[in-house]
């Protein structure tokens, strides 16, 4: 075998893209289960099933909205799960295998792009809950000079307490990730305690679970039932479609394909559905106790006359919400983000430019609302993310046949480089995919008028992630009969018990 095979361009390959070795991967279906759970129990999953509340559903049908939109996600995610269990490589390297090692950047940016958004809500989340503890033993906070534009939609005293939690997210990054285990910790042991005691509160202020349970949805027809469904269930699998597209960057620890099939299987769809049920039940008693809708905890917890308990709340929202934080939306993008230029790039540095977008993308717009929530921003990214999940299936499992050459990689001269490290076929796929549910997103964001797009055409965003999915997988599919043909598996340079990337 030439030893070139073996030698990687430094360009493409550091310690978090690397290969990991068999003796690493330790993970079983358990630990799988584990984290799924752990990532599930958090502020936003609350909020997804809340906000199909105050949308209108009742509780059974937002119950089975989650649980049927967490299904259909599982299945990308265990295919997508599968390259990273067999040969222990990361998401945006598994990526250059369909977009070419210097393409693979695109579907890589995306995905960070998607997980600064994430961190930027949940970073406002936490410094929201600083803000509701403060005001209450500084009721000044609340009537601090506006400093902002009134288009920034942004209060001055919320702005400050989201700065000053943005800091302390920034100094964990500069910590480092081993600093956030403790926090995940007490994550764990808190956040079931809360939402129990939570549902509790629920169901004794509402006078047990028959009136809650018994409240009806609140539209007119069957007709705006299903009009509001099925962009619902888009936003359902659009929650997960960052973890479906980066799931390799946890299935490369697996011990066994069978490790990460059943774990996610049995974690994902009940820990979410569980917790789900938690948010629903609280949200439909908020409606008969207070006479409206509240859908965000935080809020919520803010109502509550005693100010130690909303003060305990609040502190331990942030810490938890800290420590979701950095596990689930800085270590994912700042691997995407190093992918660009490994050799420049580290986790700090991506993970500070993840801050910086965090901020920049607004994330207390995004999240004003119900519809802000799931229309604009589950569904919208999901438009994006949709195709590239599309074309990395089609390409794994029916271009590849399940067979990668892992060294080339890792080259920049190798069966990945295509046309100077980019493949035309997936770029032009992808914009094919992404290209049906732009008139729907402009006319969403009010960009365009509603009667300025032919509305079959705009209806088509209400299955964003199914309709990019779809058409880019099969474009594709298409572009890459000629192009791509079956790789002889007696022809693998690197196989599954040989997976290792020399760095000399």
């Amino acid at each position: 075998m030439n030893e070139q095979q073996h030698i990687a361009s430094p360009s493409l390959l550091n310690e978090d893209l690397a290969v990991v070795p068999p003796e690493r991967r330790t993970w079983g279906t358990w630990n799988y289960a584990a984290l799924w759970i752990s990532m599930s129990l958090c502020i936003p999953t609350y909020m997804l099933a809340s906000s199909l509340i105050g949308g209108g559903m009742n509780w059974w049908q937002a119950i089975g909205t989650i649980f049927l939109g967490n299904l259909i996600v599982l299945v990308p995610m265990i295919l997508n799960g599968r390259a990273g269990a067999k040969y222990g490589i990361p998401f945006p390297v598994l990526a250059r295998a369909s977009f070419g090692v210097r393409g693979a950047n695109i579907p890589a940016l995306l995905r960070a792009v998607v997980a600064c958004g994430w961190f930027g809500i949940q970073t406002w989340i936490g410094g929201f809950a600083i803000y509701q503890m403060l005001r209450l033993w500084w009721p000044a906070l609340d009537n601090l000079p506006q400093v902002f534009p009134a288009s920034f939609g942004l209060q001055t005293g919320p702005a400050l307490t989201f700065l000053l939690f943005w800091a302390l997210n920034m100094f964990v990054v500069y910590l480092g990730v081993e600093s956030i285990r403790k926090l995940l910790v007490f994550k764990a042991i808190f956040l079931p305690v809360a939402a129990l005691a939570l549902l509790f509160w629920a169901i004794s202020a509402a006078k047990g679970l028959g009136p809650i349970l018994d409240t009806p949805s609140k539209f007119p027809s069957s007709s705006a039932f299903w009009n509001y469904f099925f962009p619902a269930l888009t936003g359902m699998v659009g929650f997960w479609a960052t973890l479906s597209l980066n799931i390799p960057d946890f299935t490369r620890y697996a011990k066994s394909q069978s490790a990460q099939v059943k774990g996610q299987s049995i974690g994902l769809p009940t820990s979410m559905t569980l917790f789900a049920f938690i948010g629903v039940v609280v949200t439909s008693a908020t409606t008969i106790i207070y006479g409206n809708t509240i859908w965000d905890p935080v809020v919520l917890a803010g109502k509550f006359d005693s100010k130690l308990l909303v003060s305990i709340a609040m502190i331990a929202v942030a810490i938890s919400t800290l420590a979701t934080n950095i596990a689930a939306n800085i270590v994912s993008p700042a691997n995407d983000f190093s992918n660009v230029s490994p050799s420049k790039i580290d986790f700090r540095k991506g993970g500070y430019i993840t801050g910086v977008i965090g901020i920049l993308i607004f994330p207390w717009k995004l999240i004003a609302d119900p519809a802000g929530y799931i229309f604009t921003w589950l569904v919208g990214y999901s438009s994006l993310l949709g195709p590239i999940g599309g074309i990395m299936i089609a390409d794994y499992f029916f271009v590849r046949r399940q067979q990668l050459f892992v060294t080339d990689l890792y080259r920049l001269e190798g069966r990945y480089t295509y046309a100077r490290g980019f493949n035309g076929n997936a770029i032009a796929a992808l914009v094919l995919g992404i290209l049906p549910n732009v008139p729907g997103f402009l006319t969403t964001v009010h960009i365009l008028g509603p009667n300025a797009v032919w509305p079959p055409l705009a209806h088509l965003y209400n299955y964003a992630w199914f309709v990019g999915f779809a058409v880019s997988g099969l474009s594709y599919l298409a572009l890459m009969r000629t192009a791509a043909k079956p790789v002889p598996i007696d022809s693998i340079i690197i196989t599954e018990e040989e997976p290792y990337v020399a760095t000399h």
